[in-house]
């Protein structure tokens, strides 16, 4: 099926949702998920499997084991999309069409390449430029949960402390919920992210995932 966009009743199915999270609003609505939530995401992740990579959609189902909140449901849907060019993310509530594109997760060794990366006066400046042309555009480069402190062995006073206490690094956009999202150009939007991600995930690749490419 090609992707369409999500029609309106997405936004009011994760509207009740977020008013009724339980079982029987689930159940009384699963039809309307199936059909006008997860399948447009179905097809937008199968056109996203061409440019990106293998994708991923997160179950609706949340882990409740060792959590306090007990709400069976996320008030959300999500995929996730990974090559050897970097990650994409995007999620869709009843507010906004949250699009990321980064590295996400990084191993210890990873982590050390990033940081001596940034720390590097040559590529990291390449780093502050890249990030500088994205903010220009309007995007949120962040590192997740970041360091309160610069890590042990670079100066408290390093110029690109910001990147050093990151833990991950991508860029993000939200554009909130706008007519589009109910046609093709939805995709479009997602495309044009990760194409202007394209500078970060660029450096991504030299500094921290291929360092012997360096």
């Amino acid at each position: 099926m090609a992707f369409t966009g999500w029609p309106e009743s997405a936004q009011r199915f994760f509207i009740g949702l977020s008013l009724d999270n339980s079982r029987n609003y689930f159940d009384a609505n699963r039809d309307l998920y199936a059909r006008d939530v997860k399948a447009p995401m179905e097809a937008l992740s199968a056109d996203l499997e061409k440019v990106v990579g293998p994708g991923h959609i997160f179950r609706i189902n949340r882990d409740v084991r060792f959590s306090k909140d007990k709400s069976p449901y996320k008030t959300s849907i999500a995929a996730w999309w990974a090559s050897e060019g970097g990650e994409l993310y995007v999620q869709l509530d009843s507010r906004d069409f949250y699009v990321w594109a980064g590295k996400h997760e990084m191993d210890n060794a990873m982590l050390e390449r990033f940081r001596e990366a940034v720390a590097d006066e040559s590529s990291g400046q390449r780093l502050v430029s890249a990030v500088a042309e994205l903010e220009r555009k309007g995007y949120r480069v962040e590192g997740g949960e970041a360091l309160k402190r610069v890590p042990p062995g670079f100066p408290k006073e390093h110029p690109r402390a910001r990147f050093l206490r990151h833990k991950n690094i991508g860029a993000s956009r939200s554009f909130g919920l706008q007519p589009w999202l109910g046609t093709p150009e939805a995709k479009d939007r997602v495309l044009e992210v990760w194409r202007d991600s394209q500078p970060l995930l660029a450096w991504l690749r030299q500094a921290v995932l291929t360092p012997a490419a360096r």
